[in-house]
């Protein structure tokens, strides 16, 4: 496994209850800014081995990516019962919603509180 790809596990695991993050801020924090679609491709293959909270990971736009209706009702579903908000338009507010586990998180240290 990639160092990239242990940090983005790692990030994605520690996204709190309630929170979402984008693709491409996961690449950032893990230090690809430009590799949103490689988040993607984890996030595919190891949410369940690694079960990561993979319903609390959205687009850029606040939006359930997931092209599958079954699975995007089901990451709806979650992030609902979690208390996260969608919009009249189907979006999610980002300022409202989204988390960031700020620096000190990305040099070993535990996430910074809400």
């Amino acid at each position: 496994m990639t160092p990239f790809t242990k940090q983005v596990i790692a990030i994605i695991a520690a996204i709190p209850e309630g929170k979402v993050m984008t693709y491409g801020q996961i690449a950032a924090h893990a230090g690809s800014p430009r590799a949103a679609r490689q988040v993607v491709r984890i996030l595919h293959s190891m949410s369940r081995k690694e079960r990561l909270p993979w319903h609390r990971v959205v687009n850029a736009k606040g939006e359930i990516a997931i092209p599958d209706e079954h699975s995007r009702m089901m990451q709806e579903t979650e992030l609902i019962s979690e208390g996260v908000e969608f919009q009249p338009n189907g979006t999610i507010n980002l300022q409202q919603f989204g988390y960031d586990p700020g620096p000190a998180f990305l040099n070993g240290l535990p996430a910074s509180p809400e």
